[in-house]
Formats: structure tokens, sequence, C-alpha cells
């Protein structure tokens, strides 16, 4: 080992250092010692200094593993090598991680692909969390992304690094929430469960097993995994776990171990120690699923192994705990046999039958506690099935409260107690059903009066029956008893029942007796703590010094002490459900430790209180009650007057509506009302004006007056245009001869180029004035026609007044005979001005015209100099590329001959070329000329 150690440290070559390290490999699990003390330092040496070497890596991984791994071979050799070979693992294991950098190494490590490394990696690391596993845990919290790594061994597609990374990651996550938490938002669950479902779920093999252990770590008293577990819709995949056919015969210890944590895995999610909000979202989430209805079905399926059926009776008692929907859906089961029976009436044969497993009676009484936590309903109903008026008188089907009762008079003393326990779970917190059950009759035997079941618990007491009997009646009796005055009187009446509670406290009896003891006078004190002093020898202050004579103030205290002070009934006290080793161990329900808990300090009060004391307190009671009274009182006034409240409140809602209805009707007739206002309005101005259409000749003549002075200066304003108009044309004439006299002398000017330049420069010059000119007169003629077309429309306005006035006058009166002339000569004037403008506008057409052709003309030579342009340029990039090309091609020529004249052939220039040419063409030529 020395030498191989040697080579290792010392060795240049890599091929050497690996035969080295392979033999270590080979001798590290013969001799793990000497080679764990003399190989690890040189072993992470290679891990790294040779990572670029997947071999040599990848047994140094494995020699470490040996190492630092407790073989089992080792273990079965001898007894004392196993507490040797942990001392020695977790020996070398803390040398390992003394360096904390050689963990980070190791999950650099667990990154690479290569399958012979990684899988000794993930090996090596599971063995360094068993080995010390807070130590590695922590190293790997804080180191970057060290969970984040470790997941990614989930998504291996080779199966055995996949398992061995679920194998890894329990180790990684037990008893830690920190990485607990990480691993969940790594998107574990949704991983797992892929997991489970590949393989088949709950008929896969050990891997399905491995994952379910890895989510119950996850899961188990962590609330914020659970909360993410139910806010991701994970709930919902559990329910094809459950999935059971008809045929359940053979099951393989693989399935069953499967099942087995699944069921678990539900009742981590529903535990009755989780936060109640986080359980009661549980419950109500596997109830919408179907989950609940799943498990049901195996509940009632056939040939169900007997350990899965009694875990599937418990996982269903804690998912329909203290809640109200469960509970209503798990009373409406029924079993699949003929007749169909309720699934609580099967499930409680089977508890009070004696040749059924004590598991699966535990199972079924924790389920019926379940049941009744917290649901009055369900209570009632049990309770219902014992009164006279509900029994079935046909005896065809057995109730709940039948078996109940059979199982409490039974001869085995385990039913008596289960179901003793069970019926007092039907009285927990509900007073109303205590003084109900007293009303219960029971036939004891025929011929003799039936007696009620408080008689029949008390003369079964004093019978002397076993102690678990008695145990279980006695908690009965307390629970019933408690916060019931009436239940107490009831108990009191029967004149045995005093002394023999009495005479089975004061006795000095064995250490068995010592708990009926104790509970004898925790029933006593509850009969003198709700004694309502209605029974004059059974008063309060009667029966306490009763217990001074008998008993002794401190020998009752004492024996009251025996139960709080029993091993059982701390066991009991720890959590719901009932879980005993063996049957004898069954004493205590958790329930009624709770009661035990609240009475005992009161009743140890009760007792030392005196008469006074107990006068002082009846008083304050009395007070109590009156002012209790008188809150109820008000309370129910209170009620009248909210019911009478909410009655107003109806009839004025109901008025309001009528209010409204009846504002609508109302705004309706209005609007009518004002519909016919406005037509006889209408009506009323129409008639008005036939009857003004008489009296109107003397404001006709008025409004003839008006019009005449109108015309009149309508008249003088035409003339002023006419005057206007005049002067415009004949300086239109002006311009025109000049222009004509500008036209004569050009064409007599043109004899020479410079007579003809300087005239075309001064006609131009005198061509732009005239133009100016006109440009003017244009302006002022579109100015005159503007107003000429305001006086045309003022003249309509005129004649269409004169037109109304003629039609009104009719035959009458000198003024309405000048009129008519005057008019007419306004429409001659008006028509002789229409004529002047439109040959006016008919001249400014022409001109238009002719500076249109002028600009479509210019344009048109525009666009052929742009064409023109256009094509300059193409042939010029034409010719620019022939150019290109021609260099190209002499550049490639000249290259060629080269080649020639290199390789010895005759090469001729280009100017010989050319000359040659030259002459054949001439030859040519003239032999075409002789032809």
């Amino acid at each position: 080992i020395q030498k191989l150690c040697d080579r290792v440290a010392s060795s240049t070559l890599l091929d050497d250092r690996r035969d080295a390290v392979r033999a270590l490999k080979s001798l590290s699990k013969k001799y793990r010692l000497e080679v764990g003390i003399q190989a690890m330092e040189h072993l992470i040496h290679v891990l790294q200094t040779d990572r670029s070497d997947s071999e040599i890596i990848g047994y140094a991984l494995d020699t470490l593993y040996n190492v630092i791994s407790n073989d089992l071979e080792e273990e079965e050799q001898e007894e004392n090598v196993p507490k040797q070979a942990d001392d020695l693992g977790s020996q070398f294991t803390e040398i390992f991680i003394k360096q904390q950098e050689n963990v980070t190494l190791l999950l650099t490590l667990v990154e690479e692909f290569d399958f012979h490394v990684r899988w000794p990696g993930v090996k090596l690391l599971t063995s360094l969390l068993k080995q010390q596993g807070p130590q590695v845990q922590q190293i790997i919290l804080v180191s970057p992304m060290g969970v984040s790594r470790l997941m990614d061994l989930l998504a291996d597609s080779r199966e055995v690094i996949r398992n061995d990374g679920v194998l890894l990651l329990q180790q990684l996550t037990k008893s830690n929430a920190a990485i607990q938490k990480i691993v969940a938002f790594e998107n574990a669950f949704e991983r797992l469960l892929d997991i489970i479902t590949e393989e088949g779920n709950s008929d896969g093999g050990i891997v399905v097993e491995d994952c379910l252990l890895l989510l119950q770590n996850l899961l188990k008293n962590n609330n914020s995994n659970q909360n993410f577990f139910k806010e991701g819709s994970y709930i919902q995949r559990m329910k094809p776990w459950f999935e059971v056919g008809d045929d359940n015969c053979g099951w393989s210890a693989q399935k069953v171990t499967n099942l087995h944590l699944m069921l678990q895995l539900v009742r981590v999610l529903v535990s009755p120690t989780n936060p109640p909000g986080a359980t009661s979202s549980c419950q109500k989430a596997m109830f919408h699923c179907g989950l609940l209805q799943q498990l049901c079905t195996i509940l009632m399926a056939t040939g169900v192994p007997a350990d899965i059926l009694t875990e599937t009776i418990n996982t269903v008692s804690e998912v329909i705990r203290g809640c109200q929907i469960n509970q209503d859906y798990f009373a409406s089961v029924n079993a699949p046999s003929n007749p169909p029976r309720p699934a609580i009436v099967v499930l409680l044969m089977s508890m009070v039958n004696e040749r059924q497993p004590f598991v699966l009676r535990c199972a079924v009484l924790y389920c019926f506690q379940c049941f009744l936590y917290k649901n009055q309903k369900g209570q009632g109903e049990i309770v219902s099935t014992l009164l006279p008026s509900t029994i079935d008188a046909t005896g065809n089907s057995v109730s709940a409260g039948q078996l109940l009762c059979g199982g409490l008079f039974s001869t085995d003393s385990l039913s008596n107690w289960c179901a003793a326990v069970a019926l007092a779970h039907a009285l927990q917190e509900n007073a109303t059903l205590k003084e109900q059950l007293l009303r219960v009759q029971l036939a004891t035997s025929i011929g003799n009066p039936p007696v009620s079941l408080l008689q029949q618990c008390t003369n079964i007491l004093s019978q002397g029956s076993k102690v678990q009997t008695r145990v279980g009646l006695l908690m009965l009796l307390c629970t019933w008893l408690s916060n019931c005055s009436i239940a107490v009187t009831h108990f009191l009446h029967n004149p045995a029942n005093i002394p023999f509670l009495t005479g089975q406290i004061a006795e000095n009896l064995g250490e068995e007796e010592q708990l009926v003891q104790g509970l004898c006078a925790l029933l006593l004190g509850i009969s003198i703590y709700y004694n309502d002093n209605s029974l004059e020898n059974y008063r309060k202050e009667k029966l306490k010094q009763l217990i001074e004579k008998r008993i002794g103030r401190e020998n009752f205290i004492e024996k009251l002490g025996f139960i709080s002070k029993h091993e059982l009934y701390s066991r009991a006290a720890q959590k719901p459900q009932p879980s005993f080793s063996s049957p004898d161990h069954m004493m205590f329900d958790h329930e009624f430790t709770k009661l035990v808990k609240e009475l005992e300090g009161v009743i140890s009060k009760a007792i030392y209180k005196s008469s006074e004391e107990d006068k002082k307190e009846e008083e304050v009671k009395k007070t109590l009650e009156q002012h209790d009274n008188i809150v109820t009182h008000y309370k129910k006034v209170i009620r009248e007057q909210d019911q009478e409240l909410e009655e107003l409140k109806q009839q004025v809602n109901t008025l309001k509506s009528q209010n409204e209805q009846l504002q609508a009707t109302v705004t309706q007739q209005v609007s009518q009302i004002q519909q016919h206002k406005d037509q006889y309005n209408l009506l009323k101005v129409q008639l008005g004006k036939d009857n003004q259409h008489h009296n109107s000749h003397g404001e006709t003549f008025q409004m003839n007056g008006i019009q005449l002075e109108e015309v009149s200066k309508l008249k003088e304003e035409l003339e002023e245009w006419k005057n206007k108009h005049e002067l415009l044309q004949g300086q239109l004439r002006e311009k025109d001869s000049v222009i004509e006299k500008l036209k004569s002398s050009q064409l007599e000017m043109g004899t020479t180029e410079q007579s003809s330049q300087t005239s075309k420069s001064g006609g131009l010059e005198l061509n732009n004035e005239v133009q100016k000119e006109l440009e003017t007169l244009r302006s002022q003629i579109q100015l005159q026609s503007t107003e000429i077309s305001k006086l045309q429309s003022e003249n309509q306005k005129l004649q269409l007044m004169n037109a109304a006035a003629d039609s009104v006058l009719g035959d009458g009166g000198a003024a309405a005979a000048k009129n008519p002339e005057v008019e007419g000569r306004l429409l001659q004037e008006v028509k002789e001005l229409k004529n002047e403008v439109k040959a006016l506008s008919e001249e400014k057409a022409s001109l238009k015209q002719h500076l249109d052709s002028s600009n479509s003309t210019v344009a048109i030579l525009q666009d052929q100099k742009s064409k023109l342009q256009q094509e300059v340029a193409e042939s010029k990039k034409e010719q620019d590329d022939l150019l290109v090309l021609l260099a190209d091609q002499d550049q490639k020529l000249s290259a060629l001959k080269n080649k020639l004249k290199e390789l010895g052939e005759p090469v001729e220039d280009e100017d010989d070329i050319e000359s040659g040419d030259q002459a054949d063409e001439d030859e040519d030529g003239e032999e075409e000329e002789q032809d």
C-alpha cells in the first residue's frame, strides 16, 4: 500500500498513477483501515489534479467509497465488527469533510456526465451523508448551487444514476427543513411523481418505494412544502395510486409496501399535528379531486391485505377528521352487500368482533372517533339510533347504536372498552345529546322491566368485571355527567351508586385497581361539582361530608391524582390516534385526557370549599343565571326587533319599487300631455294665419315703398359698375393694340442676328409688362364678376318679393302698376351685364388654355430630357463594365501567352496579329472588287 501511494504521489506518467490507484481500489475493501490512513490524501490530490482523465477519477472515487462506507459483508462476519466499522466510517468521513473544499470538489465531479465519474461520486456523497449527515448537509447548503446540482440527478436518463440520486436526496433531506424547501422548489414533486407514474404507481418496484420515502422526508412536519404541494395541484395526482381492481388476491410484498407508504403520505398531509387551516384545505382538496372516494372503495373492497386495510381506515379517519363535507360523505358510503349497509355499521361490526385483529379494531375506533369529531350532526344520528322512537321494530337491519350497546355489555373486555369510548365520543361537548341518552331503555331479560342505559352501566360496574371494562365504563360515565346536571341527578337518584364509589375509593387495593379508584374519585367529584342540589339527600354539602368521613379529603385528592400520574395516561395524551402495543395497555382515550386536565383542578378546589363558600358560589351562580336570563331575554327581544326590522325593510323595498313604477307612469303621462299641448299650439297658429290673411293689404303698400328705395340704390350701383367696366375695356383695347404693334415690328425686324436678339429682349420685356397688366386686369374682372353675382342674388330676392306682393295685391294700386316697368329695365340691364361677364370669362378661359398648353409642352420636354439622361447614364455604366471585362481578358491573355512562352511555344504579339488581320482583310477586299 505504501509503495502504491508513493507511485500515485511521485509518478509523472498518468498510466502509472492510474495503475496504482486501480491497485489501491482492489485492496481497499480488504485492507480498509490501511488504505484509508495512507492513501486518502493522495486520492484527494488525484481528484484535484487529474480531472481530465475520467478513468483515474472513477478509481479514486471508488476507493474512497470503499474506505468510507460500511460494507455489509464485513458486518455479517462478527457481531463486534459493525460498531468498529461504523466508527471507522465516521472517522474517515470526518477526515474527508474537515476540508470543505473536498465536498465542493465532489459536487463538481457529480456534475460530470461521464458514467464512470458521476455514479461513484453519487455513491460516495450518499455514504458521507449517512456517516456525518448534519455536517455534510451544512457544507452542501453553504456551497453555491449545491442542492440544485444534485437535483439534476433526477433528470439523468441512466436509471442507475437516477435511482441512486433518489437515495442521495433521501439522506440529504433528513431532518433539514431548509434543504427540504430548496429541493421542493427545485421542482422535486413534479419529477418524483413522474418517476412513480413511469414505474407503474403501486405496482412499481423499489424505485417507487424510494421516491415515496423521499416525498415523506420533504412533506413531514414541513408546513411550507405541504402548502406548496397542495397549491401545485399535486394532491390530484395521488388519486391513480389507489385504483384497485376487483381481484385483489396475490399482492406482491413490494406492492403492499408501496401502498402502505402512499397511504402514509396522504396522512402526512392531513395529520392532526399540522396547523388546522392547512389540514382543512388538504382535506377539502382530497374530497373534490375524488381521493377520499377512492380510499373508501379500498375500504369496502374484498381481498385487500389486512395491514393495507388497517392503514386505509387510519388514512380515511384523518381525511374526514373535523371536516364536515368529508364526514357527511363518509356517512353516505354504503358497503357492497345485499341489502347495502352503511360503511359505519360494517366497521363497527368489526370493532366489536373479538375475532378481528387488534390493530384493525383500534383503526375502526379511531375512524369512528374522527367521524364524530366536531360533528354534532353525526353525533345526533348515532344517538338517535338508540332512542325508542327510531329503533327498527322488525329487526332486519342493525343500527350503529345497537352495535355499540351490544359491544358495551358483551363478555369481551376490549369490545366493552371500545364501545364505551365510541359512545363517549358521541356525547363529546353536546349537552342536548347527554340529556337525550337518559331516555334510552334496555331490555335486560324477559319478564323484567327495562332498565335505563345509565343504570345498566352502573350495574356492570358494581358487578366487579375486568379492569379494562370498568375503566371504559367509568370514562363513559365521567364524559356523560360532566357539564350536565340532569344526568348527575339521574345518577344520584340510584341510592347504590354513591356508596359503591366511596367504597371503591376508600379501599387500599393493588396497582391495577388504583386506576379504577382514580376514575371513581373523578366521577364522584363530577357528581359534586355539577350537582344542582335538586336531591335533598345528595346535596353538595352532604356529599363533601361523606367524603370527609369515609375517605378523607387528602386521600380523595391523592386517589384523584392517580389518573394523571399513570404511564398509559401520558401516552394517550400525546396524539389522537389510539396506538397500543397490546390490548392490556388499552386504558385511556385521548379526548378523555383533555377532560381530566380540565376537571382535576376544579374538583380539588370544590372539595375543599366550605358550605359558606358554596352558598356564596351558589348565590353568584344564581345571579349569573339571572343575568344570563336577562341577557337571553334581551337577546330574544333583539331577535324579534331584528325580524321586525327585516319585515319593515322588505315593506320599504316593495313601496320603493311601487313608487318607482308610479313615477315612471307619471312621466309617461306628462310627456303625452306635452305632446297634446304642442299639437294644440300648432293648430292655434294655423287658425291665426287664416284670420290675418284678410287684413294684410295695408302692410303690403309699405313693403312696396321700401322695395322701390332699394331698387333705386341698386340702379346707381349698376351704373357705377358699368362705367368701371367700360374703362377696363378701353384699357384692354389699348393693350391689345400695343401687342399688335409689337408683333408687326417683330415680323419686320428679322434681318441680322444682333437686331433680332435686341428685338427679342425688347419684345420680352414688353411681353412681361403686358402679362403683368393682363394679370391685374384679370383680378379686377374677377372682383367685378363676384360683385355682379352678389347683385344678381339681391335682384332675385327682390323679384321674389315683388312676385309675393303682386299675388297679395291682385289688381290694385298705381304703385303696383309701376313695379313691372322698373323690373323690366333692371332685368334688361342685368342681362347685358351677364353677357359682358360671359365674354370676359371666355377670354380668360382661352388665356388659361394657352398657359396650360405651354406648361404641358415644358413638362413633356422635361420628361424626355430626364429619360435621355437616364439612357446616357446606363450606356456609360455598360461601357465601364465592358472596359473592365476587356481589361480582365487582356490580363488573362497575357498570362496565357507567358505560360506558352515558358512551355517553348511560338507566340505572336498583338500588333503582329492585328497587322496580319488587316492584310487578310485587304486581300479579301481586292478579291471582292475583282469579282
